[in-house]
Formats: structure tokens, C-alpha cells, sequence
């Protein structure tokens, strides 16, 4: 799996290796704040060619989970500070996924018990798990324009907060159902207005906020996540190859630093690598079968992507690149310990020279 170890650029970092960290969710935040826990668990795994941490809230109302971090306070801006510099000590590179949930949330994370915001009022259809059990995500408020700008304006504030805690850049989550996605979607979007309809409009938020975080941060910094063809949190597409074609050919001028794909349809990779100018970056799907290190260096055999993320190898092996470099063996991940909890499951997985 020599693929792996030759270096690639990203924006204006020379990375170490193609083999990076994907963003996963770990639900261990403590009102709104990444613990020392958090700062210990992302340097254990700096040897990453780059780290792009869970999902960060960019508002209050962008909140989709409970437990999950913000970047939006004075005070979370200092909580990660301090994991951006344990990995830079350890000389790892990291970058803030910035996740607007959108429609997937509830009143109960927000203080006020205000719905959930999204492109129109149109419940996802899925549930949210809390500390009374599993509740309906709710019919969400539907944003006006001036609500869209004053979003767009959050995204931007939350960028320029991660540059200020340290982080070497931000990934803008448009998969899996959140809220650019929604955007994105035909039957999440039913909007009569500039943001909705036809694709040219559908794509208009999305590439509204990538250009203007890359104005605040510069596009260098910035990566953007997709998933085309991803039914996660009630998302039906259909008309992926035209709508990803068109959101391809509108992005390519801004230059982010890459494009992110977590996989559902090779075909609709393929496709979309042909047309990114960019730097792409792929979370390669296997089916019903886990993705494996095996797996992911095919991918990039194949010329399918500059450089690849894996999810459940990183949180079980936080040297995952000393034991690619081996050969094995691979610590077995423990689900249950996902979401929520102490340092078991987080930062107990054993390294290999142990």
C-alpha cells in the first residue's frame, strides 16, 4: 500500500501522506465545549496526512446532536485551541468540518426550544436520539432570504473562528442530509424563489457559502464535503449526475482546496473525478462491507482520488499509519462506545507497540 506514503498538497500545506482522518462524531462535548479528552484524542492521531475533526455547529440552531461541539463563542474558540495545538506539537495538520444540521434537529437542543431551520418546511422524517429516547425530528421553519444571508454570515464567523483557534483550515459539510445537502435536494427544497426549482438555483446556497468562507479564510483553507446519492436523514435525489455536474462546474472557479466525496455510487465518483480540476478526496464506499485500508489504496491505484479518509480504522487505531505500514494487525472497533461517554472507546485503543 505504497499509495499511501507519497505526499500531496492540499490548498498550501505539503502534506506527509494520502491517507487522512475523516470526520466522525463522537457526542463527548460538555456544553457546547471539546473537552481535554477531545485534545488528546486528535493527537493520538496525528500521524494523519490531515485530520477533519467531527462535525462543529457554526450557530446555536445548527445543532443536530446532542453532545457535539460549536464554533460560534469566545469560549469554544479557546476549548479548540487546545486541540489544535496538541496536534500540531505532534506535527499533525487539522481542519473544523463546519455542520449546519439544518431540518435534522429538535427543540430541545436549543435554549429557546426554537424549530429547526431549513431550506423548507418539511420534516425529515428520521428521529433524533436524546435523554428521553428516540423523539420525531419536527416540521422545521422555513428560512426566508434574509434568514439564508444572516446563515451564510454564520458559516463565514465560524471559519474565521476556527483560523483563530488554530485550525489549519475548514470542510464545509454538504453531505449526509445536513443543510447544504437539503439545499441541494429536490425533495428536501420546494422553494419558488432563487434557492429553489431548477438546479441552477438548488446549487446557489451552497456555492454562496464556499465562496464566502474562502473570501473571509481564503479558498486554500477551505474544502467542501458531498454525497451524492446519499439517502441519510430523509434525502430522496433524483437527478444526481446533472445537479453534481452543475454544483462541479460552479465551485471549480472559487479553487477550494479539494473536493470531498463520501461515496455512494462509483459511477457518480468516477464522473464527478473527470470534471474537479481540484484536489479530491475520497471516502470510498464498499457496500455493506466495511471500508478497509485494502480498499481504500485501490481507490487510489485506480486514480479515483489524490487522497482517501477512512472513519472506524482511525478510531480504533489512532497509529493507523504506523500499522498500514506493517501490515496489521488492526484493533477490532467497539460501536458501543461511539457516541457519548469517557475516554473508553476514545482514547484507551491501543498502539501498536503496545
Amino acid at each position: 500500500m505504497n499509495e499511501f506514503f507519497e505526499p500531496v498538497t492540499v490548498g498550501k500545506l505539503d502534506l506527509p501522506n494520502r491517507l487522512f482522518m475523516a470526520p466522525m462524531t463522537r457526542s463527548r462535548a460538555v456544553g457546547g465545549l471539546v473537552t481535554e479528552l477531545a485534545a488528546e484524542y486528535y493527537a493520538q492521531r496525528a500521524g494523519a496526512g490531515l485530520i477533519i475533526t467531527e462535525g462543529i455547529q457554526p450557530s446555536v440552531i445548527g445543532q443536530g446532536f446532542i453532545g457535539t461541539p460549536g464554533l460560534h463563542s469566545p469560549e469554544q474558540v479557546a476549548a479548540w485551541r487546545r486541540v489544535t495545538d496538541a496536534v500540531h506539537d505532534r506535527g499533525g495538520r487539522i481542519f473544523a468540518q463546519l455542520m449546519h444540521s439544518g431540518r435534522v434537529g429538535h427543540p430541545c437542543l436549543y435554549p429557546d426550544d426554537a424549530l429547526p431551520v431549513a431550506p423548507s418546511a418539511i420534516a425529515s422524517g428520521e428521529q433524533i436520539y436524546t435523554a428521553d429516547g428516540l423523539l420525531d425530528h419536527p416540521t422545521p421553519r422555513e428560512l426566508s432570504e434574509a434568514d439564508i444571508a444572516a446563515t451564510v454570515g454564520d458559516f463565514v464567523a465560524a471559519a474565521r473562528n476556527a483560523i483563530e483557534a488554530g485550525f489549519d483550515g475548514v470542510e464545509l459539510h454538504g453531505a449526509n442530509g445536513f443543510l447544504i445537502h437539503q439545499f441541494l435536494c429536490g425533495s428536501a427544497n420546494a422553494r419558488t424563489d432563487a434557492y429553489g426549482g431548477s438546479i441552477a438555483n438548488r446549487i446557489r446556497f451552497a456555492v454562496e457559502v464556499v465562496a464566502a468562507v474562502s473570501d473571509a479564510i481564503g479558498p486554500e483553507r477551505v474544502g467542501l464535503r458531498i454525497s451524492p446519492r446519499n439517502p441519510n436523514n430523509g434525502i430522496r435525489e433524483r437527478d444526481s449526475a446533472e445537479l453534481y455536474d452543475a454544483l462541479v462546474e460552479a465551485l471549480a472557479p472559487i479553487e477550494p482546496a479539494y473536493l470531498h466525496i463520501m461515496e455512494w455510487d462509483r459511477e457518480l465518483t468516477q464522473r464527478i473525478r473527470a470534471a474537479w480540476p481540484g484536489t479530491l478526496v475520497l471516502n470510498p464506499y464498499a457496500g455493506e462491507q466495511q471500508s478497509t485500508p485494502d480498499y481504500a489504496a485501490a481507490a487510489l491505484r485506480e486514480g479515483l482520488a489524490d487522497a482517501v479518509t477512512l472513519a472506524r480504522f482511525w478510531l480504533a487505531n489512532p497509529d493507523l499509519v504506523e500499522r498500514v505500514r506493517a501490515g496489521g494487525p488492526y484493533n477490532p472497533v467497539d460501536p458501543a462506545t461511539f457516541y457519548g461517554g469517557d475516554h473508553q472507546g476514545y482514547t484507551d485503543y491501543p498502539r501498536l507497540e503496545q
